[in-house]
């Protein structure tokens, strides 16, 4: 597994500055962040995109998956929802046009309005709309299991992914997400795979927070070989913050779990 740096946690960085931070530290994959105010952002040319897609393959470095677009598919608010809908499907043309094999999908926060089951309901319709681009584009969907109240184990991922039925749609696993309230094991067992890309974080339980990288209750060895046996041969991305020494300090680490 190549291991990766995501754009979401390094602040403003631009595309030159990403590519030196993956060479000086030896990541060979990163995760790009397509936002306004940035030199990636949502209204580049077909050729501008290309030519960053370029600058990262001159490079050797592999971008695994973008993200950054905003929206809220959860929103019982139609025009809303369909505003995060349309972000989501120029996403899909974005990754498209760059080469890009995946998208990280935010799916939005959950409120008190409605029911579980209207929500579900709206994001499965909206996720299969959106099918045939992403199968077009060559770029794969993955929901992400977040703090929103929603998709909050497993089982519940595993069936949204499979009622939706596509190739094109899986889970974007994020090995600390769940951690409050379950195992990053169990996930992968049960998602199998459906898990498209792959987020890195550790956590500490007691102290119910994020912590870098080996100094959380991850049982890393664990999660690495139920990712072998999954299948899983796509890179994996830290998102954890950090100023360029702990960027650095944060590849060794990346390297050590994965020769686990």
């Amino acid at each position: 597994m190549k291991i990766g740096v995501t754009q979401i946690i390094l602040g403003n960085m631009s595309v030159d500055e990403t590519i030196d931070l993956c060479q000086v530290a030896g990541y060979e994959a990163v995760e790009l962040t397509v936002r306004e105010g940035t030199d990636l952002h949502p209204d580049l040319s077909e050729s501008e995109l290309k030519s960053i897609s370029a600058k990262f393959s001159a490079a050797n470095i592999e971008i695994g998956s973008i993200a950054g677009l905003k929206g809220n598919l959860l929103t019982l608010d139609n025009k809303e929802r369909n505003e995060g809908k349309q972000a989501l499907a120029h996403g899909l043309e974005i990754a498209g046009i760059m080469d890009v094999s995946a998208i990280l999908v935010h799916p939005g926060q959950l409120t008190v309005d409605g029911t579980y089951q209207a929500v579900w309901g709206n994001l499965v319709t909206d996720i299969k709309d959106l099918v045939d681009l992403a199968k077009r584009e060559q770029v794969a969907i993955g929901l992400e299991n977040v703090w929103n109240k929603f998709l909050l184990n497993p089982k519940e991922m595993r069936e949204i992914i499979d009622e939706i039925n596509s190739e094109w749609v899986g889970a974007y696993l994020d090995s600390a997400n769940m951690m409050a309230y379950g195992y990053p094991e169990q996930w992968i067992r049960e998602l199998g795979s459906r898990i498209k890309r792959v987020h890195f974080k550790d956590f500490n339980r007691r102290e119910h927070r994020f912590v870098n990288l080996l100094d959380g209750d991850t049982d890393w060895s664990t999660v690495v070989v139920e990712l072998r046996q999954a299948g899983y041969d796509q890179p994996v991305i830290h998102e954890v913050g950090g100023d360029r020494d702990a960027q650095i300090d944060l590849a060794r680490r990346m390297r050590q779990i994965v020769a686990m």
